[in-house]
């Protein structure tokens, strides 16, 4: 803990110097910073696909892309927020660039580590605040209070009123502007008074859009403007992907990595299933990180999912076989059985899951020996990222193409 106090000292350093040197940008721009657990990614293409369609200059830095003026960068390793220095320099650059707003994505290490100092935001957003980051935060409210630094010095708050941070969150800014969103209760933002029409798949994504039109109703986009735009947004890389085509069955790339947003993408995808196919999950959980989750997954994948493969997902210096175990855990407890890679046989009422560490086997297994007319294989957890960690060294790797190539032998 002294060593992560020195290290947040040295970066609010570093950040103070960088805003000084680059004379604080931030004060040059409206800057809206998007928290959260999940959804933060789509949130900021969304606000900047809203801004960009209403005819506004604006640039924005996520974990999947960037776009600073026209120059549009692909930042799909594992990439949080960058380090101060950086963040510092494409302020400057969105300034140069003739840019009015930057939409920023904030993590909570981020934010703890005072990266973002000096940048000096507008609008502060949050998407949800679920479990996650536990290994580096070690509480919910550590990591519950690392997310709202974002909302103390911030002109104006957009709050999610259903998600279980909003009472502490509303708390924090009741002396500032606030909006709320919601799809459950009344809120500045909902279906009832903001009705709309996207293309993005599941309720989590109506949430994402919510917050992004309270960011564009609150910068004076008209409602017109709004829901035109959202029509013609697509998703980005990674965020329920669809994979290949011809097929007779559906390939899915998605970024789940969490158990929030895991369950929402298997509930969503199980919906969906109404002409009797079986939900193959391909995911696992990565070394070094929050180890509490991975139980948690496995139990929703087992509940949601009628066959779950469990595998590598980065496990860097961990022991991949154990953190595969506490997922098999999970599984077991939703009642799945455990099935043979080499001889199975599967029946309709039954829930299975199969453990292959190797990810490029395990997705080879689902779509060419499990994978039948009308099912439906999701590969979460790597989504838009091009790298996987084995040890200390980062290897190339693809999800899309890791099933392209299984299909393309199926």
């Amino acid at each position: 803990m002294m060593w992560q106090k020195i290290k947040n000292l040295y970066h609010l350093g570093i950040a103070l110097l960088a805003g000084l040197f680059y004379r604080f940008p931030g004060r040059r721009l409206i800057l809206i910073g998007v928290t959260g657990t999940d959804g933060k990614t789509t949130t900021v293409n969304l606000i900047y696909h809203l801004l960009k369609e209403a005819g506004k200059k604006v640039s924005m830095v996520s974990s999947v892309n960037a776009v600073i003026g026209q120059k549009k960068y692909e930042t799909g390793f594992h990439v949080t927020t960058p380090d101060p220095t950086d963040i510092q320099k494409f302020l400057s650059q969105a300034v140069k660039a003739g840019s009015h707003y930057f939409i920023l994505e904030a993590t909570s290490h981020g934010l703890e580590q005072n990266r973002l100092f000096a940048s000096f935001f507008n609008i502060a957003v949050v998407t949800n605040i679920t479990h996650e980051h536990l290994d580096y935060h070690k509480t919910y409210q550590n990591y519950l209070e690392a997310k709202a630094r974002l909302f103390k010095t911030a002109k104006i708050a957009v709050l999610n009123r259903d998600d279980k941070s909003y009472s502490f969150l509303l708390n924090l800014c009741k002396k500032k502007k606030y909006l709320s969103y919601s799809l459950k209760k009344e809120a500045d933002f909902n279906l009832k008074n903001f009705p709309f029409k996207t293309d993005l798949p599941g309720e989590y994504n109506q949430y994402n859009c919510l917050a992004a039109i309270a960011v564009a109703t609150t910068l004076g986009i008209a409602q017109e403007e709004i829901k035109k735009a959202l029509k013609n947004f697509k998703s980005i890389k990674g965020r329920m992907e669809e994979i290949g085509g011809g097929q007779n069955f559906k390939v899915i790339v998605d970024f789940a990595h969490t158990p929030h947003s895991l369950k929402n993408v298997l509930q969503y995808l199980k919906k969906g299933q109404k002409d009797g196919g079986k939900l193959i999950a391909v995911f696992g959980s990565a070394g070094l990180r929050d180890k509490q989750k991975r139980f948690l997954m496995g139990k929703i994948a087992g509940k949601y999912a009628e066959i779950t493969v469990i595998t590598a997902e980065d496990p860097r210096t961990e022991d991949l076989d154990k953190i595969i175990e506490k997922i098999v855990q999970g599984c077991l407890k939703s009642g799945a059985v455990e099935l043979e890679k080499d001889n199975f046989k599967i029946k309709d009422n039954n829930h299975y899951f199969s453990r292959i560490p190797d990810r490029k086997e395990a997705i080879d297994f689902a779509i060419q020996k499990l994978a039948k007319e009308k099912d439906i294989v999701v590969i979460c957890g790597k989504g838009h990222e091009k790298t996987m960690c084995f040890g200390k060294k980062e290897y190339p790797w693809s999800d899309q193409k890791a099933a392209r190539e299984a299909l393309s032998k199926k």
